[in-house]
């Protein structure tokens, strides 16, 4: 593994760490080629984030690069609002707020920091429902922090070879069970 971790690696590994090998393998290759319809619309609704047209606002930092350097994290902070003080990760559609999603925003978060911004409200944004889900702070949740970070410490230790997969339902979701040796479908 790189020493640096990518922010959406941390969700990937939780679902499940084959996937970031496949991310990695399929690289560049235009996207249409390995992603399903759901990944395809997840990465339209980053248009406008990535294009840096979501505001013209000034104070609103949009998809800028960070890197968090107590984690050794890096990635892209979807929307800041530096006035409001508010971090947002969206996502297309929101059916369950999972333990990766909110370890994303804890990269961001940290990232941020780091940078000497000051951070006081993060959430979770559901663009095809308009939907908000208001996540505590790292500092307010413990226990999520102590998941967040034995989450890293496992993917940093992660070895490949000795994987075994025992959740079908995750391979019946994943876009590269076809190409994969490890799946259960």
């Amino acid at each position: 593994m790189p020493s640096e971790i990518k922010l959406s690696n941390l969700n990937d590994f939780i679902f499940c760490p084959i996937s970031i090998y496949f991310h990695n393998l399929y690289g560049d290759q235009a996207k249409y080629t390995y992603q399903d319809k759901p990944q395809l619309l997840g990465t339209a609704v980053h248009k406008s984030i990535d294009e840096k047209t979501y505001s013209t606002r000034s104070d609103v930092l949009q998809g800028i690069d960070c890197f968090c350097g107590k984690y050794n994290l890096i990635g892209k902070i979807d929307l800041f609002d530096i006035e409001k003080k508010e971090l947002t990760e969206r996502k297309r559609k929101i059916t369950r707020v999972y333990d990766g999603y909110i370890f994303q925003l804890y990269g961001e978060y940290f990232s941020l920091v780091e940078m000497g911004y000051e951070v006081e409200k993060m959430k979770l944004y559901s663009f095809v429902d308009n939907r908000i889900f208001n996540i505590d702070l790292p500092g307010n949740n413990p226990l999520m922090l102590e998941k967040f970070e034995k989450t890293i410490q496992e993917l940093k230790s992660f070895k490949m070879d000795s994987f075994v997969q025992n959740n079908k339902e995750k391979c019946e979701h994943c876009i590269y069970a076809d190409a994969c040796d490890r799946s259960l479908v």
